[in-house]
């Protein structure tokens, strides 16, 4: 004689007709999400965008009408009197001169000084590394009366070595880069010493292949530091051969009795093109290293 042993199916939770089940919270909390991102994207974007469509309308139509979006006649003469009358490509390599000079100087000075203050032991590190820390908070409007003397009594006033020297260095890529290289296991650079490389071929052929996501992101901050650098070559660049592009926009967008606006926001464009590119190019890197240097 069989006996059946009944069935027991597993008990399934009953939702209330009111409760939302956790995959639709969590959809609708990803569409807020989405939407307030949208917003905030269209915000930052939205003076960018009139900007660009203003820098094709003529004088007469930005004073008449500056909250104006599309063009009525739209018209190059802007940025042809850049390209022609004004010779934007002089100021443009000038500042590609000095923004290149200063972005390699600081990928290898600051490497350098950053991983001393990781890695390295040697008197007075701590006391380095506070003066990086203070150098932070310092504004660098209060040294250029020092750094304008320095640069007058060495006679380099009005050249490219006075414009790029006093930023070979910054606190900000010293301090990006200890933090990252202390990330660096002391283990990897220990066996590096026993097959007999020295500091230097640690430094270079160990340390620096490493270090690819905060080198990008401290070359864009630094290119971006130093193209957009206006109150300095403003002060060392004394010519119009020295003028670097923040500075030749800024004046010749001045006219004798008023501002000529669309002369202004093409050369805006024209000075942040570059910048967007150069980040565009290397975004996955930049992202990269915001991530994954903290506070260590």
């Amino acid at each position: 004689m069989t006996h059946s042993t009944p069935t027991v199916s597993p008990a399934v939770p009953k939702t209330r007709g009111g409760d939302a089940s956790p995959t639709a919270t969590s959809r609708r909390a990803r569409v807020l999400t989405y939407a307030v991102l949208a917003v905030a994207l269209a915000a930052t974007l939205m003076p960018f965008a009139w900007m660009l469509l203003s820098s094709f309308k003529t004088q007469g139509e930005l004073v008449r009408d500056p909250s104006g979006w599309l063009p009525q006649s739209p018209t190059l003469s802007n940025y042809t009197t850049w390209l022609g009358d004004l010779h934007i490509g002089d100021y443009f390599l000038n500042s590609l001169i000095v923004a290149v000079f200063t972005v390699l100087g600081n990928l290898l000075f600051c490497s350098m000084i950053g991983y001393a203050l990781a890695k390295l032991d040697f008197p007075g590190k701590r006391l380095l590394f506070a003066l990086v820390m203070i150098t932070l908070m310092v504004p660098g409007v209060v040294t250029f009366v020092p750094m304008f003397v320095m640069v007058a009594k060495l006679h380099m006033v009005n050249t490219y070595p006075a414009l790029i020297l006093p930023f070979l260095a910054s606190p900000l890529g010293v301090f990006l880069m200890r933090q990252f290289m202390l990330g660096i296991p002391d283990s990897l650079l220990e066996a590096a010493r026993i097959d007999g490389a020295g500091q230097i071929r640690t430094f270079t052929r160990i340390v620096m292949p490493l270090c690819g996501p905060p080198l990008a992101t401290l070359a864009i901050l630094t290119f971006l530091g130093s193209w957009n650098n206006f109150l300095w070559p403003l002060v060392a660049a004394q010519t119009e051969d020295k003028y670097t592009l923040p500075v030749a926009l800024a004046l010749y967008s001045q006219g004798q009795n008023s501002t000529h606006y669309g002369l202004l926001l093409a050369g805006s464009v024209l000075v942040i093109a570059p910048i967007v590119a150069l980040f565009m190019a290397l975004q996955r890197y930049f992202v990269q290293g915001i991530a994954t240097v903290g506070i260590k």
